[in-house]
């Protein structure tokens, strides 16, 4: 009897933006997005990232956080190229800012516009998610003398936060739709994963849930974060705050690696470890309908040998068969 397949990774991977879906294959990407005649435009580029194909980008621990700055710049770059197929003609003209940036970073303004965009962005979800529960917890504390009471809240208000927070922007009509096209992407992965053939069918059938997908690994940096935090002891406010954002990077790096461990297995420790995770993207993706999911597809097969890659895993099946035998 041939072997389970269906948590042997593909190796790619997405994410959604406005009315599309990115995936990227190693180093080359597609991005497909529906525009507003019905008609799907398709770009297909490459991104190396951080340090590029170096060593240091296989180091476990490392390889978490490099992995999750290249996330979030090429997120940025692919969301803003769907917002400008949107533009009218006149809007997508270079502005004086933009010659000027273009002047000094020659081809490659739009990377360090994108690194500057992610860096902020991760600056404030530090603050957000991290500082603020702490200060919160912190100015709590002088009506509480028991300090493990004060970590506890402290904690509570992190993961209630990041909640509310993905709760109340999923309200937004963009972002809901936003949260759908998330859906078709994992839909097509699963497909693919499970053996099925990348059909509109198919695809429809799978499950939108997806044990990589970046919403676990946010959960998990934040659920980690709230066990290590809870041994940290200074007496010191600020030495305290200093310590929490010197071990985010560690803290990341390992969330990284049980997200990556737990996707590619079926044992009861993935499983649960997967679960909050698998509970929090019922909010952050939605059913995607039909047609949704054709634009995922085509940015699927615009970068992946999916056909290829199924071939390859039901040969792995039958040498591993033959090995038990």
């Amino acid at each position: 009897m041939a072997k389970n397949k269906q948590n042997c990774s593909s190796g790619i991977g997405g994410q959604a933006v406005l009315e599309g879906v990115m995936m990227k294959n190693k180093d080359d990407y597609a991005i497909a997005v529906r525009k507003a005649d019905g008609s799907i435009v398709t770009e297909v580029d490459f991104y190396k990232g951080i340090l590029g194909g170096t060593f240091v980008k296989k180091i476990p621990l490392v390889r978490g956080v490099l992995n999750f700055l290249d996330a979030m710049v090429l997120g940025m770059r692919t969301i803003n190229y769907s917002a400008s197929v949107f533009a009218d003609d006149e809007d997508s003209k270079p502005t004086g800012f933009d010659r000027a940036m273009e002047k000094i970073f020659k081809g490659k303004a739009e990377d360090v516009l994108m690194g500057f965009a992610a860096v902020i962005a991760v600056l404030m979800a530090v603050a957000i998610f991290i500082l603020a529960p702490f200060y919160l917890s912190a100015w709590l504390g002088g009506y509480i003398a028991e300090r493990s009471w004060v970590l506890l809240i402290e904690g509570v208000l992190r993961i209630t936060i990041f909640i509310s927070y993905v709760s109340v922007i999923s309200l937004l009509k963009d972002i809901r739709r936003l949260y759908a096209y998330h859906g078709a992407e994992h839909k097509c992965i699963n497909c693919i994963e499970n053996g099925r053939p990348l059909t509109s069918q198919d695809v429809m059938l799978s499950s939108r849930f997806h044990r990589r997908c970046g919403t676990s690994f946010m959960f998990l940096v934040i659920f980690i974060s709230i066990i290590v935090f809870f041994f940290i002891s200074a007496d010191n406010i600020w030495l305290r705050a200093g310590l929490r954002l010197v071990l985010i990077p560690l803290i990341a790096g390992f969330s990284y690696e049980i997200v990556r461990w737990a996707g590619n297995s079926d044992n009861f420790i993935a499983m649960l470890l997967s679960a909050p995770g698998l509970l929090i993207q019922r909010l952050t993706t939605r059913e995607p309908d039909q047609e949704m999911v054709e634009v995922a597809m085509q940015a699927v097969e615009t970068v992946f040998d999916w056909q290829g890659y199924q071939n390859e895993s039901r040969a792995q099946e039958v040498d591993e068969d033959w090995i038990e035998i």
